[in-house]
């Protein structure tokens, strides 16, 4: 038995579950998520915590037990608090700027590139190189913040390029010249 699975998910005060077979929907303050869970898994809610646990003990439903757990443990932890992605800009004449809800990034293209946010996505933007996902959803954060970065990933030379907070980027030594 998965030893993730068996944890119970505790439900903060302001978070309320509706449970519909597979079918999990979640409200909170920062908004509602909701998700059908794969067959092979069972949920249910024991006071103020969640409980998921497999239906048989077959492999499919062992392999799906840590996984439906996780996921709805994300989605109370989404709803209650929110996620939320930090990228860092870098590099001569790089930047951001919100126009609406649309983020507007300049990274050394002849053109300026346009990000706009799915429902649930929000984008804010600090000083000009920091660019800040917000949302409920973790998945869609981190989709979102995948594709700002893919805009100009770094590179490793100078390290130029749009990275998340604290990733490393692995440098290369360039061309030595000729002695």
């Amino acid at each position: 038995m998965s030893r993730i699975g068996k944890a119970p998910i505790p439900l903060p005060d302001k978070v309320s579950v509706i449970l519909h077979g597979l079918a999990v929907t979640v409200k909170g303050p920062k908004g509602e998520l909701s998700r059908t869970l794969p067959d092979g898994v069972q949920i249910s809610q024991d006071g103020n915590t969640l409980v998921v646990r497999p239906t048989s003990e077959t492999r499919r439903s062992r392999e799906r037990h840590g996984l439906c757990r996780t996921l709805v443990a994300n989605m109370v932890e989404g709803v209650s608090q929110g996620y939320t992605r930090k990228l860092e800009i870098i590099g001569v004449g790089y930047r951001a700027a919100l126009q609406g809800t649309k983020l507007v990034v300049s990274a050394g293209y002849s053109h300026q590139v346009e990000v706009v946010p799915p429902d649930g996505i929000t984008f804010s933007v600090e000083g000009n190189t920091t660019v800040l996902v917000s949302g409920a959803n973790k998945e869609l954060v981190g989709n979102e913040a995948a594709k700002v970065r893919a805009i100009r990933p770094p590179e490793p030379y100078k390290g130029k390029g749009i990275k998340y907070q604290g990733e490393r980027i692995l440098r290369k030594a360039g061309k030595t010249g000729k002695k």
